[in-house]
């Protein structure tokens, strides 16, 4: 059997029971390692869970699945992933390809930013589409995540942003010259995902654009969600721009339309004058 394991948010010890069980019985226990970080090493789970972890990148999932497959029609084979396998990055094609050969296949869920993002305070399902904000380069600055922000905030709803992962990447150079060179990891910050979208908003405005959401809307910026030095702090857009939330991994959150309690809950993580002007907020009104 295959089985798709989720390690949930913070280290080793946040995989559950069952889970834990299934790769103990398993003669190979692959670690995806290219959408998501946990707060420990490899090392470190190989230790807990007494099992050696094959890292399996990008390359691997996705152009190498045979291997992955290999003679899991008649042993146990393990697929690693941090949160839920299901969650911020879904592997349907593992999944087919497994059902197309013949191998069963079992889903052990657990925690993921998907559902963790309720400890910020705002309610989960008052969530509206998830989207991903990249990093930008000299060439390219897409822009179709605030798009995606305006539109859930025109229905009410909250904006869950999951930043961008660069693991194993190659330059251009490197990458049309063939050489396997990589680029050290990089991580987008709350801080720089907060500076792309006001420069979004600034050049809107320029264009004379009816913005959607301002450098005043009141985002959640989290880091390292589920781990023992998780942070959660609340500030307008602008406010985060300059708010360093400490190592990988961050996420941010755009406001929709805010409810009294969960107003009530942003002020505990929130800062100074944050949420001005929101005391008399009810239930129908946007925030700015």
């Amino acid at each position: 059997m295959l089985y798709f394991i989720g390690l949930g948010l913070g280290d080793a010890a946040d995989i559950t029971v069952k889970g834990l069980q299934a790769i103990k019985r398993c003669s190979r226990v692959y670690l995806e390692a290219y959408t998501s970080i946990l707060t420990v090493g490899k090392e470190a789970l190989e230790e807990y869970y007494g099992k050696e972890l094959i890292l399996a990148d990008r390359d691997l999932v996705e152009q190498g699945a045979d291997e992955i497959l290999k003679d899991a029609d008649v042993t146990d084979v393990a697929f690693l992933v941090v949160g839920d396998p299901f969650g911020a990055t879904t592997h349907s094609d593992l999944v087919l390809r497994a059902v197309q050969a013949g191998i069963p296949y079992r889903v052990i869920h657990n925690a993921s930013i998907m559902n963790a993002v309720g400890c910020c305070g705002l309610q989960l399902y008052n969530f509206g589409e998830t989207v991903s904000l990249v990093f930008w380069t000299e060439t390219w600055r897409p822009e179709s995540f605030y798009d995606k922000i305006c539109k859930n905030r025109s229905a009410g709803l909250h904006t869950l942003c999951l930043l961008d992962i660069k693991v194993k990447e190659q330059s251009v150079e490197n990458l049309m010259r063939g050489r396997k060179i990589y680029e050290p990891p990089r991580y987008m910050t709350v801080q720089q995902a907060a500076d792309q979208l006001m420069q979004i908003v600034q050049r809107r405005r320029e264009e004379g654009e009816e913005l959607g959401m301002t450098e005043d809307t009141v985002c959640v910026g989290l880091a390292r969600l589920g781990a023992d030095d998780q942070v959660v702090r609340t500030g307008t857009l602008r406010q985060l721009a300059s708010c360093d939330l400490g190592p990988p991994l961050h996420s941010l959150v755009v406001s929709g339309r805010l409810h009294p309690l969960e107003v009530d809950m942003l002020r505990l993580t929130a800062e100074p004058d944050a949420l001005k002007g929101l005391k008399a907020i009810d239930s129908s009104t946007y925030c700015s």
